[in-house]
């Protein structure tokens, strides 16, 4: 199993959180997905925020989670947004 902390955006205090939801490896977040992985953070860090979401899926495409396109950063923001 590969260390949350070798994946791309994600830090120590990243890794803890998912660690708490039980996402924790990287092989466990890529199975889990970003969506389903926020929402698991979001019932228990209720301040979690888009950003989070962003490193989330940038972690699991290996891609810095700035460069994310217009396209996903747009779905992505419509999935936390139902959220609220």
């Amino acid at each position: 199993m590969s260390e949350l902390t070798d994946m791309m955006n994600i830090g120590k205090e990243m890794a803890k959180k998912l660690e708490a939801v039980g996402i924790d490896s990287s092989e466990k977040l890529i199975q889990t997905g970003s969506k389903q992985a926020f929402l698991q953070l979001k019932q228990e860090y209720p301040n979690v925020c888009l950003v989070h979401l962003y490193t989330l899926e940038g972690a699991i495409t290996n891609i810095e989670f700035n460069f994310l396109s217009e396209e996903k950063k747009k779905e992505l923001k419509e999935f936390s947004d139902f959220l609220k």
